[in-house]
């Protein structure tokens, strides 16, 4: 798993833009099939995305999503896009946050009418709880285009295959009778949850903007901008979503343990040689960092451990191991990092640990930075 991308796929061009605009220098990715994404990241400091357009319905939002997640193995998947609300008191430009999406056309036809057969896939627990530690936060709507701080929504959403716009027709009458806990309605996330299903529980959390109320005055709230104003909110909270889903995957996973404290490895390997044949090290399924010999020490003074890290960035980039984007932004943790230490209060001590797992996801393909920067995260950890 690539734990420093996230793959986020949109079904309009409007939502794309909304999420591009606030990547960095954006590339173009081509896939053999034909499909092309863009690949950079988010603010200059920010962790990389890969972003896709899946257009409208269900299945091409399935069939894409599974090639965006073979192609790039991220740490999870966002749908951005916009919505209709199914529910009154949710106002026009509000951001919904999926817990569960309904794929609500399943059913079977019988003589006494239509059965519901539901299909409905869950956000992964993690996810949720970091969601949802956003949404009360706040801090993810500074800078949006409007201002405020429009009020965030955690329900479900259920996912058909028509755009409805009636809250009288016998498909809404249906939502209510088979889903009426969902909060909002529109036509792709079944399809992108269930590729994440069919990816070991890959993370899947679907943001979207309210554009409608999906109750026959579609024509007029789109002809008052609300898709635009309601797709660049979506893309605001999904963007600050992103950031700490990998800020939380960086930090890693404990290794499992023997008895006695010892790491124990998942699978046992027999190595046989011959004649003059060495054989080095043969491991089965490995987690984490393998270090060769003994572990190495853990930085007892901070400060002199960042000078240190730094000088190791600025080795990696005079030898072309890191680009300008990503030096550049790695500097600027260090920085954060080095300002927290000298303020040494609570509040700092966590924002130097996130900071150093943000360093951490922009340098993990030079390996004697990453290894550095995880010894220092050990000891970051004990101080906030």
């Amino acid at each position: 798993m690539n734990g420093s991308l996230v793959v986020i796929l949109t079904a309009l061009n409007l939502e794309y833009e909304a999420v591009r605009e606030r990547m960095t220098d954006p590339r173009l990715h081509r896939h053999p099939a034909g499909t092309r994404f863009e690949t950079g990241r988010l603010g200059p400091s920010g962790c990389r995305v890969a972003l896709g357009l899946v257009g409208k319905g269900n299945h091409p939002a399935a069939v894409l999503a599974e090639r965006a997640i073979a192609e790039f193995s991220p740490a999870a998947v966002l749908f951005v896009g916009v919505a209709g609300a199914l529910w009154p008191s949710i106002r026009l430009g509000d951001v919904v946050v999926a817990s569960q999406v309904y794929a609500y056309h399943g059913g079977t036809s019988e003589d006494d009418g239509l059965k519901a057969r539901p299909r409905a896939w869950e956000i992964s627990h993690g996810a949720g709880q970091i969601a949802q530690h956003l949404i009360r936060s706040g801090a993810w709507a500074l800078g949006l285009p409007d201002g405020g701080t429009p009020e965030v929504h955690f329900g479900p959403i259920a996912a058909g295959e028509v755009v409805q716009d009636s809250a009288v027709s016998e498909q809404a009458r249906w939502v209510r009778q088979h889903y009426n806990d969902a909060v909002a309605i529109e036509m792709e996330s079944a399809g992108v949850a269930q590729a994440g299903h069919l990816n070991r529980a890959l993370p899947v959390v679907v943001v979207r903007g309210i554009s409608d109320r999906a109750d026959g005055t579609k024509t007029t709230t789109d002809g008052a901008n609300w898709q635009p104003r309601a797709a660049a909110n979506a893309a605001g909270f999904a963007v600050a979503l992103a950031q700490e889903l990998i800020a939380d995957d960086t930090a890693g996973r404990p290794e499992p343990m023997e008895r006695g404290g010892k790491a124990r490895m998942g699978l046992s390997n027999t190595n046989i040689a011959t004649g003059n044949a060495r054989v080095g090290v043969q491991a089965g399924q490995i987690h984490g960092t393998v270090m060769i010999g003994a572990e190495p020490e853990r930085p007892a003074d901070l400060t002199a451990a960042i000078v240190e890290l730094r000088d190791l960035l600025r080795r990696a980039h005079r030898e072309h191991r890191l680009d300008e984007d990503t030096y550049a932004a790695a500097e600027a943790e260090l920085d954060t990092a080095s300002d927290c230490l000298e303020e040494n209060t609570a509040r700092s001590r966590r924002t130097l640990l996130v900071a150093l797992k943000r360093f951490s996801g922009l340098v993990t393909d030079v390996a004697e930075l990453a290894a550095k920067v995880a010894s220092i995260v050990a000891v970051a950890k004990g101080l906030s």
